[in-house]
């Protein structure tokens, strides 16, 4: 490295002496196994830092909270239309000598994702193989969610239906008892009605029958008396008439 100093500085006056000027070796043929430094230069993010495979994640009816804790609070909220979330990013990599500009739009109603443009998002870099994997997978398990949701939703139809049916059979069914139980019921009151008509009719006829005996024994007893009360006075007028001579 001294002699590389030496060299160089005394360049300028072995020139000024002399009409000729040598040839410089390259750098290559001084120092073989010398690099010479690079600026740094680092990497610039601007706006909001995304992922394609977090805003594959997004779905509509998502609430703001769960949107903002999936991929991060928005770059530009317009307060005049805060229904509407901009993620915008301008990025430059020095060391892979990229630039990455993105803007994703996110429209709210009734503060749930009612829509997701993602028109703008092209730059963004694509899945890599393993978030291709478990995006596979996701989508897998959100089909057998669906389809399980579906098949539970079919089933709890079914049931209800089953149940409406059954309900509906035994409401009849009641119903009919109903209707059978009351025409019984005013059966067997027309029969306890009949009875008790009959039992009264029938006593009454005992206590007619009974009122005339009593009232026959009364005529009967009566005239009896009046017999008995003729005999005894047609005696004692017998026992007055006699003549004053007669003694017996």
């Amino acid at each position: 490295m001294n002699k590389l100093t030496l060299i160089v500085f005394s360049l300028p006056f072995l020139s000024a002496c002399s009409d000729y000027m040598p040839k410089l070796p390259d750098m290559s043929e001084l120092t073989p196994n010398l690099s010479l430094p690079t600026f740094y230069k680092a990497d610039v993010y601007q706006g909001s830092v995304l992922e394609r495979f977090t805003i594959n994640q997004l779905k509509l009816g998502m609430s703001q909270a769960q949107v903002q804790d999936l991929i991060g609070s928005p770059s530009v909220i317009d307060p005049f239309h805060n229904n509407q979330w901009d993620y915008i990013n301008h990025s430059t990599s020095f060391e892979e000598d990229t630039v990455i500009r993105y803007r994703l739009i996110l429209t709210f109603k009734n503060n749930l994702l009612s829509n997701i443009d993602t028109t703008g998002i092209t730059s963004l870099p694509e899945l890599t193989d393993k978030e291709k994997k478990l995006e596979d997978q996701r989508i897998a398990e959100e089909i057998a969610a669906a389809e399980a949701a579906v098949k539970a939703k079919i089933e709890a139809v079914k049931i209800a239906k089953e149940r409406a049916e059954a309900a509906a059979e035994a409401k009849v069914k009641r119903i009919a008892e109903e209707k059978e139980a009351a025409k019984a019921k005013a059966l067997e009151q027309k029969r306890l009605t009949k009875e008790k008509s009959q039992v009264e009719a029938k006593a009454n006829k005992e206590a007619e029958i009974k009122k005339s005996i009593k009232k026959k024994e009364q005529v009967e007893a009566l005239d009896k008396k009046h017999l008995i009360e003729e005999k005894e006075e047609s005696e004692t007028k017998k026992k007055t008439d006699k003549p004053w001579y007669q003694f017996w």
